[in-house]
């Protein structure tokens, strides 16, 4: 397996001509996936990096199960892992999955040390700890029984990593590279030792493509791969609000109401119970995101050129020349060339109500013991405000958490439970 573990350690980590990542920036990817001892349904992240595999393994666990007891963690734990691998297999050209281990279930040459009692640090790094061990298994049900009976390899120091290694040989690596928009750059940033969003798209879609809008673009003669199909669970970013990129439909409205958010620097995890928040598509919704796939720079408006393509993919053309000739004359009364989306919007897709509640509980979790009060990680709980319009005299805090919320909900307030807001790093 050597040859093949050099090739998934230089995916993760080295970009060409590089030396590779430091043993301290390495130091912070060994940790397993553990749950808090004060959340019992929480995962908890030791050091900045290793989110971009926990954050994914969290959503899913949220809400796999409810209950505080070890044996439905470990039912939780393992139900999860099973369903991120399947996914993973589900979108490549593999028919089996592979479960990577190191000999003897743990890592060689390191000490019992963690980030956060202190100790000796290790000094390897990811060409030192190479996985010896890869188990093939061709079966969904022969999967679960053995992500299971790696229980405790998943919870131990190199818990993150083994997992990660495990999705990637499953997906299978050509098939990664075939999806990453550039080859050279690594999975991990070697360094600030962040994760990709093509790193957070395999997790969370199945698919490692580099971007978070749907479809594919062409720019410059080059495709552009997004996302293709409504993800089960969905990821929204502080940079959308920065107006650094556009997170498409697929992502925005997930099959279950629990959204990844990305800061700068690192990923949190907000959700609720209320499935009405990702009921099936209304016909507003998706006359947007047809509109918005005509509009790749998010300018609010289209080319009176494109109308008619837009109504053809809406089904809202009957007699093309005649109609689209009069929806150009009303829609742009002043003749400046243009369609603007709200317009648009009201002329077809009148008075629809999103069936969203005004107002609804919701929870956001941060897996890192410094950016909870108390260093604890809990979940956060608070109430959310959906209006239609910006209310002045319901107007709550101005947080990054509340920002990027902001991309999918423009005018949504946020009442928290405790004394400060959760924090988004």
């Amino acid at each position: 397996m050597g040859e093949l573990n050099k090739e998934v350690v230089d995916l993760v980590w080295k970009r060409p001509g590089s030396n590779g990542v430091s043993a301290s920036l390495f130091r912070r990817w060994t940790q397993g996936l553990v749950f808090s001892e004060t959340e019992h349904t929480a995962l908890e992240q030791f050091e900045g990096g290793p989110c971009a595999v926990i954050a994914p393994v969290q959503v899913w666990t949220t809400y796999i199960f409810r209950q505080h007891h070890e044996e439905e963690q470990k039912a939780a734990l393992c139900s999860t892992l099973a369903e991120i691998l399947e996914q993973a297999c589900s979108t490549s050209s593999t028919t089996f999955y592979s479960l990577v281990t190191w000999a003897k279930g743990r890592c060689p040459h390191t000490t019992t040390h963690t980030p956060l009692t202190g100790g000796p640090e290790t000094s390897q790094t990811p060409q030192d700890q190479q996985p010896s061990e890869k188990r093939i298994v061709k079966s969904l049900s022969e999967l679960r029984e053995e992500v299971v009976s790696l229980y405790e390899t998943w919870k131990g120091r190199c818990g993150v990593l083994l997992f990660l290694y495990s999705v990637i040989l499953t997906k299978g690596i050509v098939n990664i590279r075939n999806e990453i928009e550039d080859t050279t750059e690594p999975l991990v940033d070697p360094v600030y030792g962040h994760g990709s969003q093509s790193l957070v798209n395999l997790l969370v879609t199945g698919h490692a493509v580099s971007n978070v809008w749907d479809g594919d673009r062409e720019c410059s003669g080059m495709k552009l791969h997004g996302i293709h199909n409504q993800a089960s669970v969905g990821f929204l970013t502080l940079m959308e609000s920065l107006r650094y990129c556009k997170v498409g439909a697929f992502l925005k409205s997930p099959k279950f109401p629990i959204w990844i958010l990305g800061s700068e620097t690192h990923l949190s995890v907000f959700f609720a119970k209320e499935m009405c928040l990702v009921a099936p598509e209304s016909p507003s919704e998706q006359a947007r995101r047809v509109f918005q796939t005509f509009d790749p720079e998010d300018n609010g408006f289209i080319p009176d050129s494109l109308l008619e393509e837009v109504m053809k993919a809406l089904d809202l053309v009957s007699e093309p020349e005649y109609y689209v000739s009069l929806m150009k004359s009303k829609l742009d009364p002043e003749g400046l060339g243009i369609v603007l989306l709200a317009p648009f919007l009201l002329e077809f897709f009148p008075d629809q109500d999103t069936g969203i509640p005004d107002s609804f509980p919701v929870y956001h979790y941060n897996g890192l013991k410094q950016s909870n009060h108390n260093e604890r990680v809990e979940y956060v709980q608070g109430t959310a405000l959906v209006l239609g319009f910006e209310d002045p005299m319901v107007r709550t805090d101005d947080t990054p958490v509340k920002r990027c919320l902001q991309t999918k909900w423009p005018y949504i307030e946020l009442l928290w439970n405790t004394e400060r807001s959760p924090s988004l790093n």
